[in-house]
């Protein structure tokens, strides 16, 4: 079985967030789309283990904010591999609270919806939960989304393990001969054949030749929280 073929399967990266009373949070996730036209409605995949499920299955509101393909690894490292029963994560973010009371990330946004949910269907590990469109805009007309081949490719990112799309990087990545440095935060893997092209890194460069303040693309942690393969 070729587990690659999974990246074939076309996704975009989106900031899923909600509220409970004043509490905010957000997570980042590759699976939202429209299911219908009339009522406008979408779904989403949550991870019941995620501390937004609570929070959407309790307020019945979710927003959808799409990421540009620029994205700032802060951003990603935020939502995507730290949990909001750890920190606030709309302390440091701009955001604004749309018609439902939920959180709207502003940052690195190109567009933004906002739902009702109307249904549930339990799929075991996650919950799908579908919505109608409230409310919804533009923010950057001309930028271009993030998507997860993106990611994938570009920014050597993988699925936080919530992730339904979530596969085990070492299935994907066979132990050869060739040094590398997985990062223990979101699990980005320092290839010193590719080097790190977001950085200027060019090909070639060893992990123990990285500047001291290089860090992981992906998460923003910094070197000392990398294992070495």
């Amino acid at each position: 079985m070729n587990l690659a073929a999974y990246f074939k399967v076309s996704y975009g990266l989106y900031i899923i967030s909600s509220k409970d009373g004043n509490k905010l949070n957000g997570y980042i996730a590759n699976t939202a789309f429209q299911v219908t036209a009339e009522p406008a409605q979408f779904a989403i995949a949550c991870n019941k283990n995620n501390f937004t499920h609570n929070m959407i299955s309790k307020s019945k509101v979710f927003a959808v904010s799409i990421l540009e393909r620029e994205t700032n690894s802060e951003t990603i490292g935020v939502f995507g591999y730290k949990s909001g029963n750890d920190i606030d994560k709309f302390s440091n973010i701009p955001y604004k609270l749309g018609k439902t009371g939920s959180p709207v990330v502003l940052k690195d946004t190109i567009a933004w919806f906002e739902f009702e949910v109307t249904n549930t269907v339990d799929v075991g590990t996650h919950t799908l939960f579908i919505g109608t469109v409230v409310d919804c805009d533009i923010l950057k007309e001309s930028a271009e989304p993030l998507t997860y081949d993106y990611y994938h490719k570009v920014k050597k990112g993988v699925s936080p393990k919530n992730a339904p799309t979530y596969i085990d990087p070492e299935k994907l990545n066979p132990k050869s001969e060739i040094e590398k440095h997985t990062c223990m935060t979101c699990g980005y893997i320092y290839n010193p054949e590719i080097g790190d092209i977001l950085s200027n890194i060019p090909a070639g460069t060893s992990f123990e030749k990285l500047p001291h303040n290089w860090h992981c693309p992906i998460c923003g942690v910094g070197k000392e929280d990398f294992r070495k393969e």
